[in-house]
């Protein structure tokens, strides 16, 4: 998707060793897969991705400048950042930590650790400072989904498998068991999960 400057190294950057690509290269075009698409229907009904690639971008570039980190501590800071709400797909993230790099924006810091931490740069910094007021934006939604997650715990639905649970227990444990109750209520729990699946 964003291939055409994937190689456009003419800032005359340091460019780190001919293997700096990393991790699970697949993901490459991972960008926009439902699988980071979060349940942020409220406001309208309109659903959306949590962040475009652009937007993941900016993220993934201030979380690295607020301190050096790698991948996968990257993909917890934005968990913890949204209360466990958003965790995006390392699909997702390798590919523009790789673009990051491409572009001179981040670098490999020198770590002990097997895996790679990621510095920002002089390039990245700039960056950050033009588009300051989109990224704080940014991070408002990622703290606004916390709330939203606080708010939809699905509080009601915990109880109610509470309640299946007790139920199906006693039911279980009574004398008067009979393998044709048994099919039986395993059919109305087959009916209950095909009636959620459709909702």
């Amino acid at each position: 998707m964003h291939s055409s400057h994937h190689h456009s190294h003419g800032h005359g950057h340091r460019h780190g060793s001919p293997g700096h690509h990393f991790g699970p290269r697949g993901g490459r075009h991972g960008f926009g897969r439902g699988d980071w698409r979060g349940p942020d229907e409220g406001r309208g009904g309109r659903r959306r991705r949590v962040f475009d690639s652009n937007e993941l971008r900016l993220v993934l570039l201030k979380l690295i400048a607020d301190q050096p980190r790698h991948g996968y501590e990257l993909i917890r800071a934005i968990e913890d950042l949204t209360g466990g709400f958003y965790v995006p797909s390392p699909g997702v993230v390798y590919p523009t930590l790789t673009l990051l790099q491409d572009m001179g924006q981040i670098e490999e810091a020198a770590s002990d650790g097997a895996r790679k931490d990621f510095a920002v740069t002089a390039d990245g910094t700039a960056l950050l400072a033009e588009k300051k007021e989109e990224v704080a934006a940014l991070f408002a939604r990622l703290a606004e989904l916390a709330t939203a997650r606080e708010r939809s715990d699905g509080g009601p639905i915990r109880r109610a498998m509470q309640n299946l649970k007790m139920v199906l227990i006693s039911r279980l444990e009574s004398d008067e068991t009979k393998t044709e109750m048994l099919h039986q209520v395993a059919s109305i729990l087959d009916d209950a999960a095909q009636k959620i699946e459709r909702l």
